[in-house]
C-alpha cells in the first residue's frame, strides 16, 4: 500500500479491504451507503485514513492546501502498516444507520462498554433476532443511543442458553475513545 500524502481515490485493492470490512457491519447496506439519492458520496484516502464524504465537497477541498487539509468527511477506518484497514470509533454514526445486526445494553451497563470492557449475558438486554456468531454488531444504550461496535461472540440463539458471565460481544470500539485516546483519534 501506497502511504501518499495526498488525498486520493482508493486503489482496488484498498477499495476490496473497506468494503470486506464494512459489509461484516452494514452487509449489503454497503451498496446504500455509497449509492445514495440525496448526493453522490465517495471514499478517500488520506495519511492512511478512509474517508466518507460528499463528492461536491472532496472538490471544494481541492482549493486547501494539502499540508493544511486535517480531516475531510467521516473517517471510516485506517490502514495499518500491514495494509490491513481497521474501523475507527468516528465511523460509529455511518455503522448505526446502517447497522444489520444490533445489541442493547442493560441501564447499568453501559459504563462498562464504554471502559472498553465486552459485553456479557448479564450486560445484554437484547440483541437482533438471527445474528450469527462473529458477525459486526452495534451497541446500543437502553435509550437507542449507538456506544459503539464490536463483534458477536455467540449468535442470537446461543445468547439464549450462556452462562451470565459468558461474553456476547467482544469490544472494538465506544464512544469513551473520544476520551480515552483523544490525542491518538486524528493522528
Amino acid at each position: 500500500m501506497s502511504h501518499s500524502r495526498e488525498m486520493r481515490a482508493l486503489n482496488d485493492d484498498e477499495m476490496k479491504a473497506v468494503i470486506e470490512k464494512l459489509m461484516k457491519f452494514i452487509g449489503e447496506n454497503v451498496r446504500k451507503l455509497l449509492e445514495r439519492a440525496d448526493n453522490a458520496y465517495c471514499l478517500r484516502l488520506h495519511h492512511s485514513r478512509v474517508y466518507y464524504l460528499r463528492e461536491d465537497v472532496m472538490k471544494r477541498a481541492i482549493h486547501v492546501p494539502r499540508k493544511a487539509l486535517v480531516s475531510l468527511g467521516t473517517c471510516l477506518g485506517k490502514f495499518t502498516h500491514g495494509g490491513q484497514f481497521r474501523v475507527v470509533v468516528t465511523a460509529l454514526p455511518v455503522l448505526a444507520a446502517y447497522a444489520q445486526h444490533k445489541v442493547w445494553l442493560k441501564n447499568g451497563s453501559e459504563m462498562t462498554f464504554l471502559y472498553g470492557n465486552n459485553v456479557t449475558k448479564a450486560n445484554l438486554s437484547r440483541i437482533s433476532e438471527n445474528t450469527p456468531a462473529y458477525s459486526g454488531v452495534v451497541v446500543y444504550s437502553s435509550a437507542d443511543t449507538a456506544l459503539g461496535f464490536g463483534v458477536s461472540a455467540r449468535s442470537t440463539a446461543d445468547c439464549k442458553r450462556c452462562e451470565p458471565i459468558a461474553n456476547v460481544v467482544l469490544h472494538q470500539a465506544d464512544l469513551g475513545e473520544y476520551l480515552r485516546q483523544e490525542s491518538s483519534l486524528l493522528n
